[in-house]
């Protein structure tokens, strides 16, 4: 079973075995959570959005409708996602932007990454990094725009 606290606020059954969901965090309906997962207080995962398992989300994170996110990924704190590239006030896109992190990226604390980028599998997105477009496999991005500076080993 999950262990879900008292102070949460989860509209979910979509959770996996062992996860932890901490206090002040809101799971809405719709969204689906792995197994073995942690997630932090002071969290927001909206209903369309998808988390994997063995997935670590840090305080401060929301996780927005069209965010998908793969096995083993660790997103620090404060990482901000975005899911619309022309936010206007009441009004809606007739679909969200689709932003993916494939299997054991890691996202830095305050990293934001702009709607529709994709992160590669065992990429790593430094600490304040701004990520306007998709970043490679095993690829280290760092800084405003984020830009590859180098690769990590593979294996």
């Amino acid at each position: 079973m999950p262990s879900i606290h008292k102070f949460s606020d989860v509209q979910t059954q979509d959770i996996g075995e062992g996860t932890r969901i901490w206090q002040y965090a809101v799971v809405l309906k719709g969204a689906r959570i792995g197994a073995n997962c942690n997630v932090c207080a002071h969290t927001l995962i909206e209903g369309g959005a998808i988390v994997g398992d063995n997935v670590t989300i840090k305080c401060g994170v929301y996780l927005w409708d069209g965010v998908t996110v793969e096995d083993d990924v660790f997103i620090g704190p404060n990482a901000t996602f975005t899911n619309d590239r022309e936010p206007r006030s009441k009004q809606y896109p007739e679909a969200y932007a689709k932003t993916l992190l494939k299997k054991g990226c890691s996202i830095g604390a305050n990293a934001t990454l702009l709607p529709g980028v994709t992160i590669g599998v065992n990429a790593m997105v430094g600490a304040g990094a701004v990520v306007t477009k998709d970043v490679p496999d095993y690829a280290v991005v760092v800084g405003n725009p984020a830009k590859v500076i180098r690769e990590l080993k593979r294996g």
